[in-house]
């Protein structure tokens, strides 16, 4: 296998320039543009293998560097990215955890089986104060997942109402635990996959649950919950239809969650021994979101015109089978740049539907799925999938601007493309134009000339994502540092817009004023 990538690499090293240049056309005088939510570059962090304990928290009294018990280097890489917000605690595990497990002296809290993953035993010891009070470190919010599969209205409502409120019994325990003031939670919830692990419900009887739950978590002292429904998995287009006519007047957001994966019995292929064709068939699986999404818009849009309710794509990204000789129950896999194309390709999507998209939360955050760093004892590194979100993080809070590309595709599947380059471009509050260009090609070049209605740039510049094969990854040791961000200075401003040539198997994003 290492032999065929190496000959790949042999490829995008002796690549050959697209014989037609590809056009694209940024429409800079376009009004009315949507906002891109900070929120669809979130995260996801479950109680999940070593998501948690090992990635995210030692506690205080480990050898491991640490802020009061968090990883001091996984701290600072996501304070880097500019996480804007966080989910947790799943996820399947939302369902079955109890908050009053993990809140009071950490010596008292009883330890819990996780026995949707892998059976591993918990002490508790990360739990409301621990995940609000990293929220804060990072300046994000925090979405609390809430307990309805397994849980009841009750304990749900004194949850929010231990969080959130001024005062009262809830407040008064919280004041105890070492909490004085309450914090701001605006993102709630109701339940998690109630289809399946969430309690394996009909959409008729999980719209009635909703109901009551929804009336019972309560505002508290100015604290104003964002409620979100537990809404379909890729095609489910009947939960959505169900969700919308009986409780779309309840819901602030409607949940997605969207995996790309090769399906969920036997094996899911290798995170980092695969082919041509399986590498072309995830950009494909990636991609096929949109139309998913399209669908699940145009029901919103038929209940819900003036597109009050948000469309929260809380579970994304790709979906291997675990390293050799890890738990199963785990769901530890490498991050190669396969990865990182499947993130920036994405992205690109989730910009174009801005306008109902309201946030993403890849899954997950460490060490889980296609996450953000790895971690081993003492070690960390940071993943290619990582180092996409940096390179887009321009876009967040911007205005999206619309762009028109005459690339090619790409036929993998008899249902599925992929572009020969894909494109998105927004502006930011200061008025600076970014466009982040994929090549998901990996013999070609791309030679692009770009346009403009009205900008006639004066100054470009630009970052890359590129690595010498695109199975690289980044591994503990002499290896941590393979794939990681470089300068990009092909691009050259012309008399009618800016010429440049992306290389073969490359994320790029200019910055143009």
């Amino acid at each position: 296998m290492r032999a065929l990538f190496m000959a790949l690499t042999a490829l995008i090293c002796s690549v050959t320039v697209t014989a037609q240049p590809i056009e694209v056309h940024v429409s800079d005088r376009a009004t009315n543009q949507p906002t891109i939510a900070p929120e669809i570059y979130g995260q996801f962090a479950e109680h999940l293998g070593s998501c948690i304990y090992g990635g995210l928290w030692v506690g205080e009294d480990s050898e491991i560097p640490n802020e009061a018990g968090y990883r001091t280097d996984v701290l600072e890489a996501l304070k880097a990215l500019q996480v804007p917000v966080l989910r947790w605690p799943g996820g399947c595990f939302a369902d079955e955890y109890h908050w009053r497990d993990g809140i009071g002296p950490k010596e008292n809290r009883p330890r819990m089986v996780n026995s949707n993953w892998g059976g591993t035993v918990e002490d508790n010891s990360f739990g409301t104060h621990e995940f609000l009070n990293l929220c804060e470190k990072l300046g994000c919010e925090p979405y609390i997942s809430g307990n309805v599969g397994s849980g009841s209205v009750e304990e749900l409502a004194k949850w929010v109402e231990y969080m959130t409120a001024e005062d009262g019994p809830m407040a008064e325990e919280r004041k105890k635990n070492g909490r004085e003031k309450p914090w701001k939670v605006k993102y709630l919830g109701v339940g998690n996959e109630s289809w399946g692990c969430g309690g394996s419900m009909r959409p008729e009887y999980y719209s009635d649950l909703y109901r009551r739950y929804a009336t019972y978590c309560r505002n508290f002292d100015g604290n104003r919950l964002y409620k979100i429904a537990s809404g379909a998995s890729d095609y489910d287009f009947n939960w959505t239809e169900v969700l919308l006519k009986q409780i779309g007047h309840q819901m602030h957001g409607l949940s997605l969650h969207y995996y790309t994966v090769k399906g969920w019995q036997g094996s899911k292929g290798s995170a980092t021994e695969f082919t041509t064709d399986d590498y072309y068939w995830t950009l494909g699986k990636a991609l096929e979101i949109e139309p998913v999404i399209r669908r699940h818009i145009a029901l919103m849009d038929s209940v819900d015109p003036e597109q009050r309710i948000g469309l929260l794509v809380d579970e994304w990204g790709t979906w291997f089978d675990v390293e050799p000789g890890t738990n199963p129950g785990h769901l530890y896999q490498q991050n190669t740049m396969r990865d990182a194309m499947v993130a920036a390709l994405t992205f690109n999507v989730f910009h174009r539907y801005a306008d109902r998209i309201s946030m993403a939360n890849i899954a997950q955050i460490a060490n889980v799925l296609q996450s953000m760093v790895l971690t081993r004892g003492e070690e960390m590194v940071l993943t290619p999938t990582y180092h996409a979100f940096w390179l887009y993080r321009p876009h967040q809070g911007a205005t999206y601007v619309p762009t028109q590309c005459s690339a090619p595709e790409r036929k993998v599947t008899p249902t599925r493309s992929v572009p020969e380059v894909s494109v998105t471009a927004s502006r930011d509050k200061e008025g600076k134009l970014h466009l982040s260009l994929v090549n998901p090609e990996l013999e070609k070049e791309a030679k692009l000339v770009l346009s403009f209605d009205a900008l006639q740039p004066k100054q470009v510049s630009g970052t890359m994502l590129q690595a010498d094969a695109i199975d690289a990854y980044n591994d503990f040791g002499k290896n941590a540092n393979r794939v990681g961000i470089l300068p990009f200075k092909g691009a050259k401003i012309t008399r009618t817009g800016i010429e440049l040539t992306l290389p073969a198997a490359s994320i790029v994003t200019l910055e143009i004023e």
